[in-house]
């Protein structure tokens, strides 16, 4: 479910900010080099150049996690071109988050306005497929979209929804990035339960992340 909001600002930025001259060479995702590595409690990347770390107990892994199909989300063919490249989850609650990078257009042009815009624009995405899988009867209380800092990333911005499910609190995240030539997408669930402090360690592993040079 929640996976088509990556798709949905894909296709905003085919419809937005286009250049008339190309801006950079064509990529292409290559599913062939590995992923990366995780040391401990550490991700570095090697498919794409990012790192991150967690905090006990939080765990790292670079395929599906099946609990996932559970909340909603949509396990990735080996066809597709969206691959998420790590899974970051509390294996307690459930709370989770997912890093997703994908090769920017050849004439896409990105600019902190324009990724603030696809990133308020993914809400109506997320509010259509969340209606048709829980109905209308559940309140949604949408947070403004803000700019956020992520270390090596030129433009980023981030957009949350609260709601409650079956009596729990839950807050549904989505960061929208770009460093040349990437797009960076962050996706990420708080599932609120008692004697965890899941918003704060969310916190603390997004401050970790970490654009670096090849």
């Amino acid at each position: 479910m929640y996976k088509k909001l990556i798709l949905a600002l894909v296709l905003f930025i085919l419809t937005g900010c286009v250049s008339a001259i190309p801006i950079r060479e064509t990529l292409k995702e290559d599913i062939r080099i590995p992923v990366g590595r995780i040391e401990g409690n550490r991700f570095v990347g090697i498919r794409y150049p990012f790192k991150v770390e967690v905090p006990s107990p939080w765990k790292m892994v670079t395929d599906f996690p099946d609990f996932l199909k559970e909340l909603g989300y949509e396990k990735p063919t080996p066809e597709e071109t969206e691959q998420t490249e790590l899974y970051i989850y509390n294996p307690e609650t459930k709370s989770n988050i997912q890093i997703d990078f994908t090769p920017a257009g050849r004439y896409s042009e990105f600019n902190q306005a324009f990724i603030e815009r696809l990133t308020t624009a993914a809400t109506q995405s997320f509010k259509e497929e969340f209606e048709a899988e829980h109905g209308k009867t559940i309140e949604l209380i949408i947070a403004p979209t803000e700019a956020v800092i992520l270390k090596g990333v030129e433009f980023a911005a981030k957009k949350y929804v609260n709601y409650f499910l079956k009596g729990v609190k839950r807050e549904q995240g989505w960061i929208y990035g770009f460093k040349e030539p990437y797009q960076i997408f962050i996706l990420y669930m708080i599932i609120e339960k008692e004697g965890f402090n899941d918003r704060e360690d969310i916190n603390r592993i997004i401050d970790t992340f970490e654009v670096f040079q090849k």
